[in-house]
């Protein structure tokens, strides 16, 4: 029996382990980038936060989104997570941490593609409507409705007179989601030139990532400052009571993953939520059965 308790014990731990090495197979990523351009662009990395702390915490705060998690669907809330910033902000590092431990089924990701021909002559926020929760879901917006005051005026994907309506539009619009019940909030990841500059280099260094780097990527690295007036004007102009704009200073990635996670937390006032006991039903032995052979060339080679 004894050993039985301590097989059981350290399969308990292993599984625990194995769940915490996800997150360490993140970060064992992020150290070979951060050695890889080290190398070859002699730019070394700045001290972050300590390993222990950073994995701690973000453990703790992934805890804390699943009781959020849970009391979303208890109460049949509707939230909407907006996530928006320069390319390499940093946007899907913290996507991929929030949603990490959550149900894929309570909270998803909308990342939208450019519009068809055919979204082009609908409303605006017709193909953003359809991604909304109902209640007990999250829904979290990699870019969203906001790219009519970013990459569209910047690269004039949209007239004078459609970035005009947007502005006049968006609030309103907003203010109709707050009124139907859904809790929206907005992030903007904000990094600066140099570690832009930074990051797309790694980008384009490591061949596991250069499928980020998309050839707008590139041209929006010559608009830096256009991208910085259209910022400033959409922070100014859609910055509203009912859904203000949370700036997350993203230089440091994990203390903006952190940091982000922490705020989000903070503006749903959430409890716990006391579940019913789950006992494991008897498992049924039927003498009758008898689990046959599985064809050898059906197997996945066992090469590891």
């Amino acid at each position: 029996m004894t050993n039985d308790l301590k097989a059981r014990s350290d399969r308990i731990n292993g599984e625990m382990l194995d769940t915490i090495d996800e997150e360490l197979e993140m970060e064992i990523d992020d150290d070979r980038l951060a050695k890889l351009l080290t190398e070859i662009a002699e730019h070394p990395q700045p001290a972050t936060l300590d390993r222990r702390v950073y994995f701690k915490e973000l453990l703790r705060l992934q805890g804390e989104l699943v009781k959020l998690q849970d009391w979303v669907v208890h109460h049949k809330l509707k939230v909407v997570v907006l996530f928006e910033g320069r390319d390499a902000a940093g946007k899907g590092g913290v996507i991929k941490r929030i949603t990490q431990r959550l149900n894929p089924r309570i909270c998803r990701v909308t990342a939208l593609p450019a519009p068809s021909e055919r979204e082009r002559t609908q409303w605006y926020f017709q193909r953003y409507v359809a991604h909304l929760p109902a209640g007990g879901e999250i829904v979290l917006f990699d870019r969203s409705w906001y790219n009519r005051a970013g990459v569209e005026r910047v690269m004039g994907f949209c007239t004078e007179e459609q970035y005009q309506e947007f502005f006049h539009s968006v609030p309103e619009f907003e203010r109709m989601l707050v009124r139907s019940g859904i809790i929206l909030l907005k992030y903007w990841f904000s990094i600066s030139d140099e570690e832009q500059q930074f990051r797309f280099l790694m980008r384009i260094h490591d061949p596991l990532k250069q499928w980020k780097l998309s050839p707008m990527d590139v041209e929006s690295r010559a608009r830096w400052e256009q991208y910085t007036k259209a910022k400033e004007i959409m922070l100014e102009r859609t910055n509203i009571p009912e859904a203000h704009w949370w700036i997350v200073d993203a230089d440091d990635k994990k203390k903006a993953r952190l940091n982000c996670i922490s705020h989000l937390l903070s503006q749903i006032p959430y409890e716990h939520i006391h579940h019913q006991e789950i006992a494991l039903p008897p498992r049924v032995h039927n003498p009758d059965y008898h689990r046959g052979p599985i064809p050898e060339q059906m197997h996945v080679p066992a090469i590891y």
